[in-house]
């Protein structure tokens, strides 16, 4: 059991490491968000289609769970607006620092869900977060709207790791991680694509993409969403997804590091702001500390 748990552990740290190169490809991607966003989408189903056709899964379901999962894609859909949205209105660093308060969300959304106590000190430690989210909004505020929506992205992302987490531990009709993910992200593309037709968004320029954004495009949506995509559901099997959210925090640390290196970020931002970063990475810590001393009976598999 202790080598099960320190391999998914590994999976999903070499998951969230991968995850932290999307926000520096996101801002090296040239279109709007909506392109973006669609385009990662369509590319993602693609692939994820000719894998279910190689493995030749089966895609029957309830209309009931095919209702569920489409509610889940559209939620999808709208994490990832809101978070290439953050990036572009103000830049990687601070749209993961803001990311980071899916710790809070979770450890308020999945008590609720899975019909448990809230454990104070998940709790607690979503409050520190954003106590620190606070002082880099205090010193950071001309990027007031890209932390708005990277906050928002959190939750999104947040009620995302729970519900499917609910599905995926559901018995009495499983389903592989493939095949959610594909039916998924197919209702999340359905939703945008409705969305741009109503608005008129859809034009030649929406459909003209420079080669070196084509060639960021796929690396985002084959090695940064459908492998990750697949596993990260599949995990959710095995950690739970406080565990999972508290995690994915690291992705801001990879991401914030990439972004100095590739676009210098750290000429933009403050002292207060990494002050603020470093107290978010030691809640992170802590966390895990506290799950090792207290273990919480409700839940095996974190």
């Amino acid at each position: 059991m202790f080598k099960n748990i320190n391999k998914n552990h590994f999976l999903l740290h070499f998951i969230v490491f991968i995850w932290g190169w999307a926000p520096i490809l996101g801002k090296g991607i040239g279109t709007d968000t909506m392109q973006l966003v669609w385009f990662r989408i369509v590319i993602t189903i693609l692939v994820m289609g000719f894998y279910l056709l190689y493995i030749k899964a089966n895609l029957k379901m309830s209309l009931k769970k095919v209702l569920q999962l489409s509610a889940i894609g559209l939620i999808i859909c709208l994490h990832w607006l809101c978070f290439y949205g953050a990036i572009k209105v103000s830049n990687v660093s601070v749209t993961m620092a803001a990311f980071s308060t899916g710790t809070l969300f979770t450890a308020i959304i999945e008590p609720i869900i899975y019909k448990r106590k809230i454990i104070l000190y998940e709790l607690l430690i979503g409050l520190i977060i954003i106590g620190a989210i606070c002082l880099i909004f205090s010193v950071e505020i001309k990027y007031s709207l890209g932390i708005l929506l990277g906050v928002l992205a959190a939750l999104l992302g947040s009620i995302f790791s729970v519900l499917n987490g609910t599905i995926i531990q559901n018995q009495e009709q499983p389903i592989s991680s493939p095949v959610l993910s594909f039916i998924e992200l197919t209702a999340a593309l359905g939703g945008l694509s409705v969305f741009l037709l109503l608005n008129g968004n859809y034009s030649v320029a929406f459909f003209s993409l420079k080669n070196q954004d084509i060639l960021l495009l796929l690396i985002l949506a084959i090695i940064c969403t459908v492998y990750p995509f697949i596993a990260i559901v599949n995990l959710m099997k095995h950690i739970s997804a406080y565990t999972i959210n508290l995690t994915i925090n690291l992705e801001g640390v990879y991401g914030i590091i990439l972004a100095c290196v590739f676009f210098q970020e750290n000429k933009e931002l403050s002292i207060t702001f990494y002050v603020g970063f470093i107290i978010i990475l030691s809640a992170i810590f802590l966390n895990a500390w506290l799950k090792q001393k207290w273990p919480n009976p409700n839940l095996t598999n974190q």
